[in-house]
C-alpha cells in the first residue's frame, strides 16, 4: 500500500483543511498533560506553511462530549499551547457551524474575546492557521452526517489528513471530507502506515507480539490474524484471565470474559496446528481491587479464594523476558496488568525494560495505556516507533487498511 502524501500535493496560495489527533489529556487548570500527539503535527504543519498554504484550518476531538458543548472539553487550551511550539499565532474558531469560512476577515481576537458569527477567521493572510473547536461538540461528526462534512469541507480547497489515531473512525472529518476534497496523507498519519505494516507484514523474525489490556473480545478479530503473522504470541493483562480459564483453570474473582472462553480455546489449537507458541502467565500478582488487599505472586493453579489476577509475576516475566530477547521484531500493545497501582505494574515495566534491552530488534509500540505506562520512562529513544493510535494500530494490523487512510490510496 502506498499513500498519496502531502510531498506530492500542490498546496501554494491554497487553503488546507487538515484533520488532526489533539486528543491529549488535560490536568489542572486546564493544563495539556502529554503534548506527543501535537508534536507528531507539527513537521506537516511546517512543510505546508514551506510550500505556500494560504491557510491551514486544524481540526480534531477532545474526549467525548456526546455531540454536546463542554468548556472543560474545548480546544483553547490546546490552542494556546500550539502557538507556544509553532511560535506563531493560531486563531480559534468556536462555532463551527454559525461562522462562515469564507466571511470577510476582521482582525485577530483572543480567547478571553467573544467570537460573533460574521466575524469569520483570518482568511485574507498568507499562512494563517486556524483551529475549529471540537468536532465532536456537534453530533454530525461521530455520525458521519453528510451535511456536517460538507461544512468541514467549505473551510479548505484540499483535505490533509495526520490523525492516525482516529483513522479507524467512520467520522465526518476522517471519512467524509476526505469525499469532497483532494485529499493527502500527513507526514506522522504516512510514517505510521508505513512502520506498522512494514512491521508485521515484512518483519525481521522472529516476530513477537505482546498483547494485554483486559478484554479478549475487543480482540478476536486481531488475535486470528496475528496466528497467522508472529512466531511468538505473549498475552498477559485481564485478557490472559480468559484463556487460563479456556485452559482449565480456577480465576477466582479475576475478571474473566465468559461468554468469550469458547474463542479462546479455538484460538489456542488454531495456534498450535500453525506452530505459533502463544504464551500466557504462569503465576501472577493476586490482589483485590475492592478491598485494596495486595497478596504477592502464586502460580495461577493456587490464586485463593477471594482474590483477582492483576499482574503477571516474576516467573512469568522470566519466561516472557526469554521470549522478547531472541525477537529480531516486537509489537507491543496493552499492559500487562493493572499498571496504576504500584502494586500491580511491576509486569508492563519489565515488559518494557525488556524491549528496549534487545537492541537488535526492530521495536513497535502502541495504545493509550501503554504509552500512559510507559511516557517518562528512560530509553524511550531505543523504541523505534511509538504509535499515536492504539485502536487505529491494531485494526491496521488486523485489516491491512483503515477507514480514514482508503481516500488516500495511490492509484496503480
Amino acid at each position: 500500500m502506498k499513500l498519496r502524501t502531502v510531498r506530492e500535493g500542490e498546496f501554494a496560495g491554497k487553503r488546507v483543511v487538515m484533520r488532526v489527533d489533539y486528543n491529549v489529556s488535560l490536568g489542572r487548570g486546564l493544563k495539556i498533560v502529554d503534548d506527543t500527539r501535537i508534536k507528531h503535527t507539527l513537521p506537516t504543519i511546517k512543510f505546508l506553511l514551506e510550500r505556500g498554504a494560504k491557510q491551514i484550518v486544524l481540526m480534531s476531538h477532545l474526549g467525548r462530549p456526546g455531540g454536546k458543548k463542554i468548556e472543560r472539553l474545548s480546544l483553547r487550551p490546546v490552542g494556546r499551547h500550539l502557538e507556544e511550539l509553532l511560535g506563531r499565532k493560531v486563531e480559534f474558531v468556536n462555532d463551527i457551524v454559525a461562522t462562515s469560512p469564507k466571511a470577510p476577515a476582521r482582525g485577530p481576537w483572543r480567547d478571553d474575546q467573544p467570537q460573533s458569527a460574521s466575524a469569520g477567521p483570518l482568511a485574507g493572510r498568507p499562512g494563517t492557521i486556524l483551529l475549529l473547536e471540537n468536532l465532536r461538540f456537534w453530533p454530525g461528526e461521530k455520525a458521519n452526517d453528510p451535511e456536517f462534512a460538507k461544512r468541514l469541507a467549505e473551510w479548505g480547497e484540499v483535505y490533509v489528513n495526520d490523525a492516525f489515531g482516529v483513522s479507524h473512525r467512520k467520522h465526518a472529518s476522517v471519512v467524509g471530507v476526505p469525499r469532497l476534497l483532494p485529499s493527502f496523507a500527513g507526514l506522522s498519519l504516512n510514517r505510521e502506515v508505513e512502520t506498522i505494516l512494514k512491521a508485521v507484514n515484512q518483519p525481521k523474525r522472529p516476530l513477537c507480539v505482546i498483547i494485554g489490556g483486559a478484554k479478549v473480545s475487543d480482540k478476536i478479530g486481531l488475535l486470528f490474524k496475528l496466528i497467522e503473522l508472529a512466531d511468538e504470541i505473549l498475552i498477559g493483562g485481564g485478557m490472559a484471565n480468559t484463556f487460563l480459564v479456556a485452559e482449565g483453570y480456577e480465576m477466582q474473582e479475576s475478571v474473566v470474559e465468559m461468554e468469550a472462553v469458547k474463542t479462546a480455546r479455538e484460538l489456542l489449537r488454531k495456534a498450535e496446528d500453525r506452530g505459533v507458541m502463544i504464551h500466557l502467565p504462569s503465576d501472577v500478582v493476586v490482589g483485590n481491587l475492592k478491598t485494596g488487599k495486595h497478596n504477592g505472586s502464586v502460580l495461577v493453579n493456587q490464586i485463593p479464594k477471594g482474590m483477582q489476577a492483576l499482574d503477571i509475576g516474576p516467573k512469568t516475566q522470566v519466561e516472557f523476558g526469554k521470549v522478547i530477547a531472541k525477537a529480531g521484531t516486537i509489537v507491543w500493545n496493552g499492559p500487562m496488568g493493572v499498571f496504576e497501582e504500584d502494586s500491580f505494574r511491576s509486569g508492563t515495566d519489565f515488559i518494557y525494560y525488556s524491549l528496549t534491552g534487545n537492541t537488535e530488534a526492530f521495536v513497535v509500540v502502541g495504545g493509550g495505556d501503554t504509552l500512559a505506562a510507559i511516557s517518562k520512562k528512560e530509553h524511550l529513544e531505543r523504541i523505534d516507533h511509538v504509535s499515536t493510535g492504539g485502536g487505529a494500530m491494531l485494526e491496521l494490523i488486523e485489516k491491512g487498511t483503515l477507514p480514514g487512510i482508503e481516500y488516500l490510496v495511490e492509484e496503480s
